[in-house]
């Protein structure tokens, strides 16, 4: 897995964002702040495309995304059919996110995830390999469903 990881948030992730982008630079990750980079209000949507342009482009292959809550957000990001967002809560979550899903976007949600939580979800995401097997099966029909 590369060490170059996007990063972007709305302005209801902005805060717990800039938290993880100093941390994962900490880590010894390439960081590719997307944005938003002030709190001023910003639409998710435009945010999530952001993203996928990111990841279709090949500038990373994984990234975190937050807003809020992460609802919006992830919904605004699968959108798109190369993209496995998951939004998480627990360490547990981000685990089977990669091993069963092959997410490549793990989703967080600013005003809802404790830092160290986020932390602990990120490190894991970013950290664990996809199962393939029976799921890589599964993970192949996703991309076929639109």
């Amino acid at each position: 897995m590369s060490k170059k990881i996007a990063l972007a948030s709305d302005h209801g992730g902005f805060e717990l964002k800039n938290l993880l982008a100093e941390k994962l630079k900490k880590d010894g990750y390439e960081v590719l702040d997307m944005g938003t980079h002030t709190p001023d209000s910003v639409d998710y949507p435009d945010i999530a495309a952001l993203m996928a342009d990111a990841i279709k482009t090949a500038q990373a292959e994984r990234g975190i995304l937050l807003c809020g809550t992460g609802i919006g957000i992830s919904i605004a990001a699968n959108r798109f059919p190369f993209i496995r967002a998951a939004l998480v809560h627990d360490a547990f979550g981000a685990r089977l996110c990669r091993q069963h899903n092959n997410a490549n976007v793990l989703v967080l949600g600013g005003r809802t995830t404790g830092v160290e939580v986020a932390y602990e979800c990120a490190e894991i995401f970013l950290n664990t390999d996809f199962l393939g097997d029976r799921h890589a099966r599964r993970v192949e029909k996703l991309s076929h469903m639109c």
